[in-house]
């Protein structure tokens, strides 16, 4: 069986081109090689750059696939290019869409891949959804072989998932802590989120591939653990060994001082959400997600401090993150008390 993974070397996709490996599948890695170190001994790679579609052609030749996986398209465009590129090239082709693409606000916290797809406040979700629509058009019209995949918050071992960080990761969080400093927890840290390990989602991913009860079909992979920010903030602490110092500031404040950052916490952190992943299992019946976060994150963080690469600091948000903090507290000392 042969497969073509557009990207196969990010959060998501590592564990699952290794997998694939593991499973014999003949493997062939497109993307730019900037993440060679993560490419499974094994699998082959052709250096491009997807966006140029005529040289995209040249690459690939006359090669078919019996699974092509785009773990980088996020734009309708994106997706049309993908639908010229592989009709009758490959027998499925997956999408990787987005569960921040489920409606907000949600008139229910327990999710299904029936739960409507409308989230107006963050533009990746509404791309994605849009992309999603694309792609079953061309299922209806033309049969092309879709898989719709909605991770929702999946991790590897190269990070640690918080709710809160700046545009270097989350080590400078991590230091924060470590260091005794507060940090930043959107909301009042009781909204419960689902954190998914890599490991865990690339067995429900692979079990898909080549699977009949996947084409035309969408699928949530997600772990079945429920915490709250609260929760998951204190095995970050605990992973650690450090008792974490939380300021609880609303989402939406949060929003309009950074406002990069309002689509990820108003139109998806800040919304308690519950899946129901009856579905993957019924499909992939080995697929059960077994690495709870408070054991995760311990392997996240032996890996980020015995990796010089991935301590990456970010001093204009460690600055940013005391200014707000500070504020914020002589601002609450200035409230009138009833």
């Amino acid at each position: 069986m042969k497969a073509l993974f557009i990207g196969g070397t990010g959060t998501i996709s590592t564990e699952i081109s290794q997998l694939c490996i593991k499973r014999g599948w003949d493997l062939t890695l497109f993307n730019r090689g900037n993440s060679s170190s993560f490419v499974p001994e094994g699998a082959k790679v052709i250096r491009g750059d997807i966006h140029d579609e005529a040289a995209v052609r040249a690459l690939l030749g006359h090669e078919c696939y019996d699974v092509v996986a785009d773990f980088i398209a996020y734009t309708p465009e994106d997706v049309a290019r993908d639908i010229r590129l592989f009709s009758g090239r490959t027998a499925q082709y997956f999408f990787i869409s987005s569960a921040s693409a489920y409606q907000k606000p949600l008139s229910s916290p327990w999710i299904t891949e029936g739960t409507p797809l409308h989230n107006p406040y963050w533009l990746y979700s509404s791309n994605k959804a849009a992309c999603e629509k694309l792609l079953r058009e061309a299922y209806d019209d033309a049969g092309f072989p879709i898989t719709i995949i909605r991770p929702s918050h999946t991790y590897c071992e190269r990070g640690v998932p918080l709710a809160f960080n700046g545009t270097k990761g989350s080590f400078q969080n991590l230091e924060r802590i470590r260091q005794g400093k507060p940090v930043i927890v959107p909301g009042d840290g009781t909204t419960l989120w689902t954190l998914t390990h890599s490991r865990d989602f690339a067995v429900a991913f692979v079990g898909l591939m080549g699977n009949c009860y996947a084409l035309g079909e969408t699928f949530h992979i997600t772990s079945d653990e429920s915490l709250t920010w609260n929760q998951i903030y204190g095995c970050v602490g605990r992973a650690l060994k450090k008792e974490v110092q939380m300021v609880h500031i609303a989402s939406e404040t949060l929003g309009l001082l950074w406002p990069d950052k309002r689509g990820s916490l108003v139109g998806d952190k800040s919304n308690t959400v519950i899946f129901d992943n009856s579905k993957i299992k019924r499909a992939v019946p080995e697929y059960c997600a077994t690495i709870r976060f408070a054991e995760g994150v311990r392997g996240c963080i032996d890996y980020i401090y015995s990796h010089l690469d991935r301590q990456i600091p970010d001093p204009v948000f460690d600055a940013w993150c005391d200014k707000v903090i500070e504020a914020w507290g002589r601002a609450v000392e200035t409230l009138p008390r009833y």
